[in-house]
């Protein structure tokens, strides 16, 4: 699978963005998608997915209720909107996939095969 993320971009606290994640190579249909996102400084971090099946979501604490992750499978696409945006969101975000990764490992980095490159959010105060 290659993944292709786009969408970053810089806006002012309190806007909203969407991300994309495009796939090839396979179909998104019954393959787990996620975002993780690299802050300035820091090591990447988990940000929201949805599993293999689609009907399962989870979200780290930092996001959960601003952001929420969606697919279409016609477009073979991910997107992560994220609403009401804070300076701490500013990072390098990237898409995951994985054919088979469980539910219980959908936070853990090291757990995803696929990766596109990152796309840059930038969040000014």
């Amino acid at each position: 699978v290659q993944l292709q993320a786009s969408g970053g971009g810089v806006v002012q606290a309190g806007e909203s963005l969407r991300l994309s994640c495009a796939a090839s190579g396979r179909t998104l249909r019954n393959v787990a998608a996620g975002w993780f996102r690299q802050p300035p400084g820091k090591e990447r971090e988990f940000v929201a997915a949805s599993s293999r099946t689609g009907g399962g979501t989870l979200y780290s604490n930092s996001v959960k209720g601003r952001f929420t992750i969606s697919r279409d499978n016609a477009k073979n696409t991910v997107y992560l909107q994220m609403n009401s945006l804070k300076p701490e969101d500013t990072a390098v975000y990237y898409c995951a996939a994985d054919a088979s990764i469980i539910y219980s490992s959908l936070s853990i980095e090291t757990a995803w095969d696929y990766w596109g490159q990152g796309t840059q959010v930038t969040v000014s105060s």
